[in-house]
């Protein structure tokens, strides 16, 4: 006839030879079943098309009489193959079940059709978190606190069982403690979450009335929170078990102490390093000194040296943070800032004057400019 289609070969649609068996053809066509699913490929004809053409070409050669009819006759030999009333592209004429079983195992994990999925009724508590603001010493010396943080608890009077009179609660009506409900849709036999129960296949006829069927009550609860010496911004602290209760007396949560250090005005942080800038006069930096600076240890001496040019930096060891969980500190880099006095009298401005030419020949600061240093690239 003008214009018909030449069907395709079922056993070159499924990549298989003639003498495949029944195992090989199933793994063939879940290959091909999975990788053309209209529900892994909304909207595509070609993979709609596909899916429809491996179904079929399935559906005949999985049934021994169909298939044996097929290898004498062709096409022809099931000609049902391509209109069958079950709602299976290609026809399926054994018993629905047969029919279930195949897809239940092929598409199992895509259609939740392997089995029972009931889930328990017993729920880990939700994560908690609480934020604390430091001072930076307090980041640096550790601190010990007292928050309190409102959480779901077990409730006391069911016990975290949910019912009034704290017996297990009744098995669920709908679903008959199965925690799914089945239904046809064409020729899939889907389950899904049983919605009375929410899957936990049972259902709490008689609420408690202090929880009203919730197995738990919000409250506040305090903890003594522990913050070692040697944190840093960001740092959190974990607290197991102390989230909120799980649901009916399902495991609890973890509370999270999330860690925020102000800044400081005189100190910085790098690691456990600190670093501060210490001012000094021109006479300090030339004839050199001692001066005392604030640590976060208290007072320390600093011994600077005469010559001491502006911006050179001093370590003094162990002034820093405590390595956290260790032993031993960081070093705290000091650096010195020579200060250019701008306030004179016209005596300091004479003495001033004769120091500098004394020193006008051989301390002139010279510094080399761009075409200084190409010309000596060039000499």
């Amino acid at each position: 006839m003008a214009g018909a289609t030449i069907k395709a070969d079922y056993y070159e649609v499924l990549s298989v030879t003639k003498t495949a068996s029944d195992g090989e053809l199933k793994t063939a066509y879940r290959k091909l079943a999975m990788q053309y699913h209209p529900d892994r490929n909304p909207g595509d004809t070609f993979a709609e098309d596909k899916f429809k053409e491996c179904s079929e070409a399935y559906s005949v050669l999985s049934d021994p009489q169909k298939r044996a009819a097929y290898d004498r006759f062709g096409h022809a030999g099931v000609g049902g193959a391509s209109g069958g009333g079950s709602g299976f592209p290609g026809g399926f004429s054994g018993d629905p079940q047969d029919l279930g079983d195949i897809f239940g195992d092929i598409f199992g994990e895509m259609f939740n059709m392997g089995g029972s999925r009931k889930q328990t009724r017993q729920q880990r508590g939700r994560d908690l978190r609480y934020d604390m603001s430091l001072e930076f010493e307090e980041s640096v010396f550790g601190k010990e606190q007292e928050i309190t943080v409102k959480r779901l608890e077990t409730c006391l009077d069911c016990k975290g069982s949910g019912t009034a009179s704290g017996k297990p609660p009744a098995t669920c009506s709908q679903c008959r403690g199965a925690g799914q409900v089945r239904f046809q849709q064409g020729f899939f036999s889907v389950a899904r979450t049983c919605p009375k129960c929410d899957g936990t296949g049972v259902q709490v006829t008689d609420p408690c009335p202090t929880c009203r069927g919730e197995s738990r009550v919000q409250k506040e609860h305090t903890i003594n929170v522990k913050v070692p010496a040697g944190v840093e911004d960001g740092t959190r602290i974990r607290y197991q078990g102390e989230g909120e209760a799980g649901k009916f007396d399902g495991p609890s949560g973890d509370l999270y102490v999330m860690l925020s250090v102000n800044a400081h005005k005189v100190f910085t942080r790098d690691g456990d390093d600190l670093h501060c800038v210490v001012p000094v006069s021109y006479t300090q930096a030339a004839l050199g000194a001692e001066l005392e600076i604030a640590t976060l240890d208290g007072p320390a001496v600093l011994k600077v040296p005469d010559g001491t040019q502006s911006g050179r930096t001093f370590k003094l060891k162990s002034k820093g943070v405590p390595h956290l969980n260790s032993s031993g500190k960081g070093d705290l880099i000091v650096e010195v800032r020579v200060q250019t006095p701008t306030k004179l009298t016209k005596q300091q401005k004479d003495l001033l004057k004769q120091l500098g030419e004394t020193m006008e020949k051989e301390n002139t600061p010279h510094s080399h400019g761009l075409m200084d240093r190409v010309r000596e690239m060039f000499s």
